[in-house]
């Protein structure tokens, strides 16, 4: 098992906080946000590590250099137009060679167990891939997520809009009172993943899309297995967010 860590964004709603620094090289508790990532991945014994780095993408090459002092090795790969999350990946193909990898988004806190429940879920069929997801009843947060009986993914919505809820809610998708399933944002995959990377088209907000080639993996009869993240999931998307945690116990 491998690992790739997506690190290219500037993080724009962290307003003046990422004028100089990339978002996932933020401190929480004195260290990086990426730091916190690789130390729980390193924990669950994966030891190759690509990170994609683009905005002030020499920090954090100049931070974790070659990963010798986390007795790791790192790899980068420089994502020089930022047109989204699908093509991200893909800069990491030859280094993944044939392996399966764990895929994470660069500003997302777990407990450091939460990577090797990853693993083990993982390893519990054949699957091609863990899709991480977090509960609540609000249908309006973000990517939904939608299971068989089995917790393997049958649908992924991303960020629907009132009229998509409507529909949903009527084709009986979402039930009043149950419990609504959010993409968490941290994934493994085969690396078949990247032959549906390869024919992505842009979305219409006119970027490339990981959700649209999970959704592909799904309709060619891929088994994606799904993992409720326990205990703490962060999305490190704004100043607040990054205040209430400097206060809160690791």
């Amino acid at each position: 098992m491998k690992a790739i860590i997506l690190a290219a964004g500037k993080g724009t709603r962290m307003r003046e906080l990422t004028n100089e620094l990339p978002k996932p090289m933020l401190k929480v508790h004195g260290q990086p946000i990426l730091e916190h990532i690789l130390e729980g991945i390193l924990g669950a014994g994966i030891r190759e590590v690509f990170i994609v780095t683009g905005f002030k993408a020499e920090t954090i090459e100049d931070y974790f250099k070659d990963g010798a002092k986390w007795g790791a090795r790192i790899v980068y790969g420089r994502q020089l137009v930022q047109d989204g999350t699908g093509k991200a990946p893909e800069l990491a193909r030859q280094f993944i060679d044939a392996s399966p990898f764990l895929l994470t988004y660069g500003d997302i806190l777990v407990k450091p167990e939460t990577y090797a429940q990853m693993i083990h879920r993982y390893n519990e069929d054949y699957f091609s891939g863990v899709i991480t997801v977090t509960g609540s009843e609000d249908v309006t947060k973000g990517g939904l997520v939608f299971f068989d009986d089995k917790f393997c993914l049958k649908r992924l919505v991303e960020k629907p809009g009132p009229e998509q809820l409507d529909e949903l809610r009527r084709d009986g998708w979402l039930k009043p009172g149950h419990t609504a399933w959010y993409n968490a944002g941290i994934y493994i995959f085969r690396s078949s993943l990247f032959d549906f990377t390869a024919k992505l088209q842009k979305s219409p907000r006119g970027e490339y899309e990981l959700t649209d080639a999970i959704s592909a993996l799904v309709a060619t009869n891929h088994r994606i297995a799904g993992m409720k993240i326990a205990g703490r999931w962060v999305d490190v998307r704004d100043p607040e967010v990054l205040a209430r945690l400097e206060v809160e116990s690791k």
